[in-house]
């Protein structure tokens, strides 16, 4: 399933939400209509949360199904909450590169991790995540979360992504890699896509012709 939606009239809703296949933590702003329409479309569970008072969720969080990896200013309370939303092993990063979401790319086959995350961060990301994590770029951006999103379907990215990116992104997290924008013309699709296997959610702004590309490339169809 594909739909169009913006989070209170802001386009960049991959910032604001994180997804796996069976819950979704959104920012507390957010109206009903725009909850009811997370969970129909990707088919989960739909939960508020805040990072260290933040709403941008999408930006300060990574998981898949096995596991979640947040930023290391959350608080006692909202890291309570996670903890009984979420149905996996939860790390608190401590690295200085914490925004997670910006920072590690995840599906539950793999995870690309931004090139300057300590080893030893590496090492714990993939036990926490159950994957291998491997250091990478998309299109020699660092922030490979916003560079791409990517499911157990497939993976939508830069459309500057270079060839060796494009080989190792897919080895990695075991899908083809395709590339397109999103907010028309955005190259920065994880910061304007929510998605799992089940579905994808784009802004308002998403053109017929990338919501195509969208499609194609998560398998959507």
């Amino acid at each position: 399933m594909l739909s169009r939606i913006n989070f209170n009239s802001n386009p960049h809703i991959g910032v604001y939400c994180r997804a796996n296949n069976k819950i979704a933590f959104v920012p507390p702003f957010l109206n009903e209509k725009e909850k009811r329409e997370v969970k129909r479309i990707l088919k989960v569970e739909v939960v508020e949360a805040t990072i260290g008072g933040s709403t941008i969720v999408g930006s300060l969080l990574a998981m898949n199904s096995h596991g979640m990896i947040v930023a290391d200013f959350i608080g006692e309370e909202e890291l309570k909450k996670l903890e009984e939303n979420f149905d996996g092993e939860i790390m608190v990063i401590e690295d200085r590169f914490n925004a997670t979401g910006n920072n590690i790319l995840v599906n539950d086959y793999g995870a690309i991790v931004h090139p300057m995350i300590e080893d030893e961060t590496l090492k714990k990301i993939e036990r926490i995540l159950d994957v291998r994590a491997r250091k990478a770029t998309i299109a020699g951006l660092n922030t490979v979360g916003m560079a791409g999103v990517a499911t157990n379907r497939g993976m939508l990215c830069h459309p500057k992504v270079e060839e060796e990116e494009r080989k190792i992104i897919e080895e990695v997290l075991g899908v083809e890699v395709n590339i397109g924008t999103v907010n028309h013309g955005m190259p920065y699709v994880g910061a304007g896509i929510i998605a799992n296997e089940h579905g994808a959610i784009a802004s308002r702004d998403t053109t017929g012709i990338e919501l195509g590309r969208i499609e194609e490339a998560l398998n959507l169809g």
